[in-house]
């Protein structure tokens, strides 16, 4: 994972630090894609990644609110049980 990871950030430093001082018909620009999903591969990635912590985030609360509630119910049907 740690050379992946290595390996994409060098593969965005020089497209987005490097490439841009490289004439436009060189050969080295057939390697990259255009430069505006320099900006758009972030933030979407970004936007995914807070859409699925916010879900996870939903679902364990959801899931404590119901076991609270359960709780709740238990405790009370055992008070009137015991009236």
């Amino acid at each position: 994972m740690l050379m992946v990871a290595s390996i994409v950030f060098l593969y965005y430093s020089i497209w987005t630090l490097f490439m841009p001082f490289v004439d436009e018909g060189h050969q080295l620009h057939d390697l990259f894609p255009p430069r505006v999903w320099a900006i758009r591969i972030p933030v979407i990635l970004i936007l995914v990644g807070i859409a699925v912590v916010g879900s996870f985030l939903s679902v364990v609360m959801i899931r404590s609110g119901r076991k609270k509630a359960a709780k709740a119910r238990a405790k009370a049907s055992q008070g009137k049980k015991k009236n």
